[in-house]
């Protein structure tokens, strides 16, 4: 795993385990924070139909200290692209990344229909409500497919249509495993598929603690 390190807050990045990366105040607490949520995971790796075992075993090495990208940390979002993104990823690991985002995309839709229309609201009475999460998500991932070279259409609110056939594309680009010449903001595949995932599983995680 990687540290990316903000001016306030530090992430703590799996690199074998693609949206397993949490943020807290500093190197300790991140590294506290990501085992915690290695139970949490677990259903998403599970659902993928992903050696389990392997990840619960895991011990955590820090094999690289980043700076934040354009203040990410901060923000509580990962930006860090590494060099070792680059490296080429085969079709086998392809497919295993995009397995992780798919289980991840049906557990975010599990929990929504399990969710009251109005969550609980943060500390300081802020938080989206369940469909606005909905929208947001759906719109992000297409912002994030023109990162990586698709020309996705923006969903409507509700477009249900829209939003699975968006995420097909997605999936169909990560099992290939392969950067497309469209490809903006220099996303290659690794880091695009860690940011899709985290995404995706940062507010599945919201709407499970905030329908209590």
């Amino acid at each position: 795993m990687y540290l990316e390190l903000g001016a306030k807050r530090v992430f703590a990045c799996s690199l074998e385990w693609p949206g397993l990366a949490r943020a807290a105040k500093d190197e300790e607490t991140a590294l506290d924070a990501l085992t915690r949520y290695v139970p949490r995971y677990a259903a998403v790796v599970e659902r993928a139909s992903l050696p389990v075992a392997r990840l619960e075993r895991a011990t955590w090495e820090v094999v690289e200290r980043v700076p934040t990208r354009s203040g990410g940390a901060d923000f509580g979002v990962p930006t860090a692209v590494l060099a070792r993104d680059g490296d080429r990823v085969t079709r086998q690991e392809g497919t295993r990344r995009a397995s992780l985002l798919a289980s991840g995309w049906e557990l975010f839709d599990e929990a929504v229909a399990g969710a009251p229309t109005s969550l609980r609201k943060g500390p300081r009475g802020g938080g989206r409500d369940r469909d606005a999460i909905v929208t947001h998500v759906a719109a992000a991932e297409q912002m994030f497919a023109g990162r990586v070279g698709l020309n996705l259409p923006v969903p409507e609110p509700g477009a249900t249509a829209t939003v699975e056939a968006n995420r097909k594309a997605v999936l169909d680009w990560c099992r290939s495993g392969q950067a497309l010449p469209a490809a903006r903001a220099a996303w290659p595949p690794r880091f695009a598929t860690r940011r899709l995932v985290w995404h995706v599983l940062d507010h599945l995680w919201e709407i499970e603690d905030r329908r209590q």
